[in-house]
């Protein structure tokens, strides 16, 4: 392991006003994006659509540090038979590959689940780095009920997150490391702000048993919003302020960055959450977006698999690249979103 080497990923990965495309869907998540807009799941047009954002210039020199990838993806050349990785470089960006198998149930937990996909994952490394990944991802998901989580699902997932993070750092990937606390229930944002506490120290925790370098890691965590269902929503500002508490009382400085996901979020909501966060500032690290569907929902549309409409997916992939690029500094505005 160059640690130097992993820390300058890292630090690219988070650079001022840059985020990371997650544009690792699986076959069968895109394929719930694929019919929401009428488009066929094939192998070609999910290569034309990723293509599509790859060469969308503005978006990925100015505001795209890193592209998270699907293994089929990784692999794939674009229809002049240019490697999808070679494009994802030239515009200056890191290709970066997901490598867990997924969340399944955890034996002995009733509705709750482990992230599979530790074995094998040395080679599995070994190869991707041959084919230019120098990151990676791997989601631990974290349900909130009246029951759960328990100890024993945030503890198998923070040791997985960990496992995986050290086999990351000894093949010369960086990973980030993303402990997912779902929004999807009626839990209030004090429930959400103690779960987050919770796991973010048990994973930290974790990554030191497991000799994991902190500073070739990034963070990708939830922000601190309440559940879906919740009665109260609360305002932008207190997300911000909740957030913030709890990155401070858990997440060490010498962390590079930290890159948010959007997790069920609606796209302005999580670009002014992010806005937010940047605006209170004082912090130790770099803040910014490693966003799926908050960054893809509206070139999705525009698109809508016609190659007539190539042109309108890459001017909303551009607007909301742009959009959160600015929430990343702090300067971004409901002006700005509506010019």
């Amino acid at each position: 392991m160059n640690l130097n080497e992993l820390n300058a990923i890292a630090r690219k990965m988070v650079a001022p006003g840059k985020g990371i495309l997650a544009a690792d869907e699986s076959t069968g998540t895109i394929k719930k994006r694929f019919d929401k807009i009428g488009v066929e799941n094939t192998e070609d047009n999910r290569r034309d659509y990723r293509e599509m954002m790859f060469r969308t210039t503005t978006a990925m020199k100015d505001h795209i540090s890193g592209v998270i990838l699907f293994d089929e993806t990784i692999r794939q050349k674009a229809k002049d038979g240019t490697p999808l990785v070679k494009l994802i470089e030239a515009a200056g960006s890191v290709p970066g590959i997901k490598v867990d198998a997924g969340a399944k149930p955890l034996a002995g937990a009733p509705g709750e689940v482990v992230t599979e996909g530790l074995d094998g994952l040395r080679e599995r490394f070994q190869e991707y780095h041959k084919l230019g990944a120098r990151f990676a991802k791997w989601r631990a998901v974290i349900d909130i009920t009246a029951d759960i989580p328990t100890y024993n699902c945030i503890n198998a997932n923070a040791q997985a997150l960990a496992r995986y993070a050290a086999l990351a750092q000894e093949n010369g990937i960086v990973p980030i490391v993303e402990p997912e606390v779902l929004m999807d229930g009626d839990h209030t944002i004090e429930r959400c702000e103690q779960v987050t506490t919770w796991v973010l120290k048990e994973v930290f925790q974790q990554l030191y048993y497991a000799n994991v370098a902190l500073e070739g890691i990034v963070l990708k965590p939830n922000m601190i919003v309440p559940g879906k269902k919740c009665a109260k929503q609360n305002s932008v500002e207190e997300v911000a302020k909740a957030t913030i508490r709890v990155l401070k009382d858990c997440v060490p400085s010498a962390v590079p960055g930290i890159a948010f996901l959007s997790g069920g979020q609606s796209d302005e909501e999580a670009t002014a959450h992010l806005d937010a966060i940047n605006r209170i500032g004082g912090l130790p690290w770099n803040v910014t977006f490693s966003y799926g569907r908050a960054l893809q929902a509206a070139p999705q549309a525009a698109w809508s698999g016609k190659a007539d409409n190539v042109a309108k997916g890459q001017a909303a992939f551009a607007h909301r690249a742009l959009m959160n690029s600015m929430a990343a500094l702090g300067k971004w505005t409901k002006a700005s979103e509506a010019a």
